[in-house]
This record gives C-alpha cells, sequence and structure tokens, in this order.
C-alpha cells in the first residue's frame, strides 16, 4: 500500500480508490491503443517486413494520439475526466517545450 500512497502524493489526490481508477483507465487506454495499432497497421499494411523508421513515424503521428484521445475517453467514462484533461496538457507541454498550455 506505500506504492498507493506515493501515488495519491504525485497526482494529488486524495483517496487510495481513485489512484486505483487512474491506474485501470492507463490499463484500458493501453490495451485500446494496442488493438487500435494493430487495425491501423493492417489499415495501412504495414507488416513487419517494413522499415523501423515507416512505423516510427506512424507511431508518432497517429499512435500517441490515439492513445491520448483512450486516456480522455475511458477516464471520462470512469469519472476522473479532470485529473486526464490535466493529465494530457502536461504531457503536450512537455512535448511542445512549453510553447502549448504556459498556463498549466
Amino acid at each position: 500500500m506505500k506504492l498507493i500512497e506515493i501515488l495519491k502524493n504525485r497526482w494529488g489526490v486524495t483517496n487510495g480508490w481513485v489512484v486505483i481508477i487512474i491506474l485501470t483507465v492507463f490499463a484500458l487506454s493501453g490495451f485500446s491503443t494496442l488493438y487500435t495499432h494493430r487495425f491501423i497497421d493492417e489499415l495501412l499494411g504495414i507488416g513487419k517486413e517494413d522499415s523501423f523508421w515507416i512505423k516510427l513515424l506512424v507511431f508518432i503521428i497517429i499512435i500517441l494520439p490515439v492513445f491520448n484521445m483512450f486516456l480522455y475517453i475511458w477516464g471520462f467514462i470512469l469519472g476522473q475526466r479532470y485529473f486526464f484533461t490535466l493529465f494530457i496538457k502536461t504531457k503536450i507541454k512537455l512535448i511542445s517545450g512549453g510553447k502549448l498550455f504556459k498556463n498549466i
């Protein structure tokens, strides 16, 4: 249970059950993205023999935004929309070098 306490403090939540819900949202988003990634690869005709750089480009341009979309959707369904809105904005701010969402 020490891990739950660490995550409560890090994420600024007050309840251990909220931490479990947040972890569940991450798990559901990951599995949803995995199946979507397979579907998108089949749709685009990307296989094991294709170049690493093509796979990386597809991953960055398509799959990462899909993961964020699933985070938001699952967070909304499980009642953690506010947490995941801030989480996604913070992640975008880090990736953009602080140019987006400056007021977070």
